[in-house]
């Protein structure tokens, strides 16, 4: 028996709409009904891309204005996040925007609110939640094959050429490591610690020419004493893992934002007058993907639409904004770094 088919509208048809739309291609029962640009040119290259027939729009009001759109995927450059996601709401349409949420935590919460005044699905695209490799991991710890969780690390940092211009080195554009790429190792320790606000929060970044986080390192500390140490950058190039802690063994996760393969190992071994060795595996869980693995987020948020759930299990409203509000602390409160709009 067929299940309803969700029809998937993309709003911003830039880079990021390009993996979405590889992902859609590869997933059942969804399917692109609409794009919309502000340039309508753009809209149709990126239909004609996929030989979509895809309805093209030049404007985002006609795209809210489509009763034949199910959900719309917002793919905009990060300040432009909130106007388009409130439009899409107020017109009864389910909601994806590619993370981060918002700018900062006054629009993430505006975003919440207006979800939860208009009954819509509203959440955060943290494509990592989905993956079959970081379900495994959860379950990992469930069945205590680590023990009790005492620290999780998690690294996300690249380097990009100096280009003041560049995306990520342009305050004017929602630049900075931490909106691009710390998010990913914030929202990755959340996950593990299951969606708990931190107690205490403290982070160093090093602001460059342009004003922007280039470098920097968080430390959390939760209520049972657990930490998460973790680092992103976008001027320095550095393994993309992540590790979880626990008093019985620890779990290995290469690349994690997008990863195939995690590895359960037996607690190291401190031998006397020597160095750490990594612990023994005992288990090792891949699981490959074809396209660009966006269709795991889709699928499920497509699942949740058929249910009527409003509200994503995997990665909740609620604990967007407080993540929202963990780095406009960090990057407002402790660095001094304001983007334009907060000037």
């Amino acid at each position: 028996m067929s299940k309803q088919i969700i029809r998937w509208g993309i709003l911003g048809p830039g880079r990021i709409a390009h993996n979405f739309m590889r992902g859609l291609l590869v997933t059942p029962d969804a399917e692109l009904a609409a794009i919309a640009s502000r340039d309508v040119a753009r809209a149709q290259s990126f239909a004609a891309e996929y030989n979509a027939s895809a309805r093209c729009y030049g404007s985002y009001e006609e795209l809210a204005a489509d009763p034949n759109v199910d959900a719309v995927y917002v793919a905009t450059t990060n300040p432009h996040h909130l106007a388009p996601c409130k439009m899409m709401m107020q017109a009864g349409k389910a909601v994806v925007v590619e993370k981060p949420i918002a700018l900062n935590a006054e629009q993430a919460k505006e975003l919440v609110d207006c979800a939860k005044a208009n009954d819509v699905f509203f959440m955060e695209g943290m494509w990592t939640r989905f993956f079959p490799v970081n379900a495994k991991v959860l379950q990992w710890i469930d069945q205590g094959r680590i023990g009790d969780v005492r620290m999780v690390e998690a690294n996300f940092s690249f380097r990009v050429d100096w280009d003041p211009e560049h995306r990520v080195l342009d305050l004017a554009k929602g630049g900075g490591a931490l909106l691009d790429v710390g998010i990913y190792s914030i929202l990755y320790a959340s996950m593990i610690m299951r969606g708990k606000r931190p107690q205490a929060v403290t982070g160093l970044a090093h602001l460059g020419e342009t004003g922007v986080d280039e470098q920097a390192a968080y430390l959390m500390r939760y209520d049972d004493g657990a930490l998460a140490v973790l680092r992103s950058g976008v001027r320095t190039a550095i393994e993309m893992d992540a590790f979880i802690y626990g008093t019985e063994g620890y779990i290995h996760v290469p690349i994690f934002w997008h990863p195939v393969r995690a590895e359960l190992r037996a607690e190291p071994l401190n031998q006397e007058n020597s160095s750490v060795h990594q612990g023994e595996i005992l288990e090792v869980f891949e699981s490959p993907y074809e396209a660009s693995g966006f269709q795991y987020e889709i699928a499920y948020v497509s699942e949740c639409l058929r249910k009527g759930i409003t509200n994503c299990d995997k990665m909740p409203m609620e604990e967007s904004l407080m993540i929202a509000e963990v780095m406009t602390h960090l990057r407002r409160d402790q660095w001094g770094m304001k983007y334009p709009e907060e000037a």
